[in-house]
């Protein structure tokens, strides 16, 4: 539909009314009342919905009725705080919220229901801190506590919802117990884990509770449509270029105040002013008065330290060091631009000795996202593709025999970047078909003859591989130009995504936020929907993610699968003739290895608590399973530590060395299998403003770190390059 056709339908779409009621109004009390540009907001987002998403369905009774059960999902995931009176009371807007949110936008039970959730979680917590409080806690009960609650019904009470919240707590209790706390220390940690909780869902506003209820909605349409308020907005667009303007700084909140948890390389770290847990308490811009932001939302702070580059920000901080809480000091920093490097491609080249001969050279590229920078379209502009080609190049002038494309990490991205990536690895060809809602089907084509890397290829995939990622392995799965190995399937997201910035159909200048939208269904070129089913890879790898509830599959209203007619097109077959040969040598390997062999015990038991859904509150029988564990734990690292360090090299090759002459030093390799230390610091990096808390850090694995995935697949890769070297096969003579 032309862009001035549906503007049109949206206004006619605005201008209809009925005789039907409005919701009630909120009492004078009510803190929580709907945004000034809501009712705007969401009747545009419906009107667009119904008729550009490719389900083009009607915002009618039955949607009404989803749309309801999603947004009290939504806030009770847990199924565990709105009790029977509470559904009694929203079944009013089972089948009105779709009279509403049109003819009236009305968006106030969001507010309403919201409201009730708060209430009910306060009661939570106050009877949790209570519990905590004045209960001895004894664990010698046959009880068992059901940890995941998504398929029971909820409560019927307020009395069987605090039976509930007790077993909760014990759990929790239990957990930190068998962790060697003592009562005292357990107490404050659980009360601390509950106020802080409180104090995140008090700091709600109006527009991020909007933002769930209209997404509630979208997904009634399917898994992967929402609505993004600006912060959302600016996050998405952040994420697709790997790079925003601010200071370089990571933050976190703790007890009211924005803390700097982590320096990256921009104005903060070159200031040297700034340091880790220095506490931020106000923020000025420019030559503008300071604004508090002590008991800010860690999001809002975020907003005020980003800004245009070149901009001052000045920051009001108390030192880390500071002996006295009362010491302040002013920092002035011009904003530059912050490159997010943990999120773009990078490679490794590994030296295994041979018995005779050279070394065999293997590269690895890891590729988490498919990104690009849209709104610059010069030639030299941030994109995957860029990227990829200067590692392969440097693979190659350093004499690799084959490469492994990992996408195990892979969320998708951008399609022109999933497309123009296949074509370095193929001449010019289908790479993948788009249906509309209508029927029309348009196939896009890698429209360059020219190959970058003609070599062995192995692509390594999981189930968190999705969307793009999958457009990708399933190309080169069908030309036969890889070998694709990993999990059972991938994601199976076949979808395409469409974000729309609804100030555009509001005619505002303001930020409105933007609907994410499903518009399209993606289709390999062989004619298979990679929805649903995802790319089953030529070589299944044993791994606890066969599973595992991941994938669309297990998200609620996924699009289903089905076929078009395939494309044309001349596949090179580089691995079909090989199949065979490369998977009875990784199923002999597979079924004989040691690694393997334990990966299988655990998949075992984690298949086995999977069906449970329960787990015990005994402590005895906790502490006998736990113990169970360590002991495995331990004589698999010792088993581990006897092996000795790896008989390899390993060389990281990232965009910024990749240009210059040579190797870098390889990793300083440990006495644990597989692992290395690079001359750099590994450690993941979030972009400034993630509202990372300290309970999410990672902690220290004890265990030696072995991918036991890409151990296989670097056999499989050898097992290729072997093969393909045999003479009278298919590429013997490369």
């Amino acid at each position: 539909m032309k862009w001035y056709a549906l503007l049109i339908a949206l206004h006619l779409a605005f201008a209809a009314s009925a005789a039907v009621s409005p919701a009630p109004a909120r009492s004078a009390e009510d803190k929580l009342t709907p945004g000034s540009d809501d009712a705007k907001i969401a009747r545009v987002a419906v009107a667009l919905l119904e008729r550009m998403h490719y389900n083009q369905h009607a915002f009618n009774d039955d949607f009404s009725s989803k749309f309801l059960d999603r947004y009290v999902d939504a806030l009770d995931m847990g199924r565990m705080l709105f009790i029977k009176s509470d559904l009694e009371d929203f079944e009013r807007w089972r089948n009105r919220l779709d009279d509403l949110t049109v003819r009236f936008g009305d968006t106030s039970p969001a507010e309403y229901i919201f409201t009730r959730f708060m209430e009910r979680f306060e009661e939570q917590v106050a009877f949790a801190t209570n519990i905590l409080a004045t209960n001895k806690f004894e664990f010698t009960s046959d009880t068992r506590y059901v940890f995941n609650r998504k398929d029971l019904p909820r409560p019927n009470s307020l009395a069987e919802a605090r039976t509930i919240w007790l077993d909760r707590i014990r759990y929790e209790f239990l957990q930190e117990k068998l962790n060697k706390q003592k009562p005292a220390e357990i107490v404050k940690t659980i009360t601390s884990r509950y106020m802080r909780q409180l104090r995140t869902l008090r700091e709600f506003d109006s527009d991020e509770i909007f933002q769930i209820y209209l997404s509630a909605l979208a997904r009634v349409y399917d898994p992967h449509s929402e609505y993004m308020g600006k912060p959302s907005y600016d996050n998405f667009n952040i994420s697709m270029k790997l790079a925003l303007f601010g200071i370089g700084a990571v933050l976190t909140s703790e007890d009211g105040y924005c803390k700097i948890r982590e320096l990256m390389p921009g104005p903060a770290m070159r200031n040297k002013q700034v340091k880790p847990n220095d506490r931020v308490v106000a923020v000025a811009q420019g030559t503008n008065d300071p604004v508090d932001v002590v008991d800010w939302k860690l999001n809002k702070v975020v907003e005020l330290i980003r800004g245009p580059k070149g901009s001052e920000v000045r920051l009001t901080i108390i030192p880390a060091d500071a002996t006295d809480p009362s010491v302040r000091k002013v920092v002035s920093l011009i904003r530059d631009e912050i490159k997010l490097e943990d999120s773009e491609a990078k490679a490794k080249l590994l030296e295994i000795p041979a018995a005779k001969g050279k070394p065999l050279r293997l590269g690895i590229i890891d590729l988490p996202s498919f990104y690009a920078d849209l709104g610059n379209r010069a030639a030299d502009h941030k994109s995957t593709t860029t990227d990829v080609s200067k590692l392969i190049k440097k693979l190659k002038e350093e004499n690799v025999r084959g490469i492994i494309l990992d996408l195990r990490r892979n969320g998708g991205g951008s399609l022109d970047e999933a497309i123009n990536l296949t074509g370095l690895f193929i001449k010019e060809g289908p790479v993948v078909q788009v249906k509309d809602p209508d029927g029309t089907i348009t196939v896009d084509r890698d429209t360059d003859p020219a190959v970058l890397y003609e070599g062995p290829l192995v692509v390594l995939t999981s189930r968190f591989s999705a969307s793009a990622s999958e457009i990708l392995a399933g190309a080169l799965q069908d030309y036969g130009r890889a070998l694709v190995v990993g999990d059972s399937s991938t994601h199976g997201k076949g979808t395409v995504q469409s974000v729309l910035e609804l100030n555009r159909f509001l005619r505002a200048t303001n930020n409105l936020g933007a609907l994410k939208l499903t518009i399209r269904k993606f289709y390999r070129a062989n004619g298979e929907s990679t929805q649903l089913k995802g790319v089953i890879p030529d070589l299944i790898l044993p791994s606890p993610n066969n599973f595992a509830e991941i994938g669309e599959s297990a998200l609620q209203n996924p699009l289903p699968w089905d076929t078009v007619p395939p494309a044309k097109f001349d596949p090179v077959n580089h691995v079909n003739p090989l199949r065979a040969d490369l998977s009875r040598r990784s199923a002999a390997r597979v079924a004989k290895d040691r690694d393997f062999d334990f990966l299988r015990e655990e998949i075992e038991r984690y298949k086995k608590a999977k069906e449970d859904k329960s787990i015990s509150l005994n402590e005895a029988v906790r502490l006998k399973e736990k113990q169970e564990t360590e002991t495995r734990t331990k004589a698999r690292k010792k088993e581990l530590e006897k092996r000795g360090e790896p008989n390899f090299k390993t060389f990281e090759i990232t965009l910024k060395n990749a240009e210059l002459p040579g190797l870098p030093p390889p990793f300083v390799k440990t006495n644990e299998v597989a692992k290395a230390v690079s001359p750099e610091k590994e450690k993941p990096k979030a972009h400034s403003g993630d509202p990372t808390l300290e309970d999410g850090e990672e902690k220290d694995d004890p265990m030696p770190s072995l991918d036991i995935g890409m151990e296989e697949s670097k056999r499989v890769l050898t097992d290729l390059i072997q093969l393909l070297d045999k003479p009278g096969s298919v590429a013997g003579s490369r």
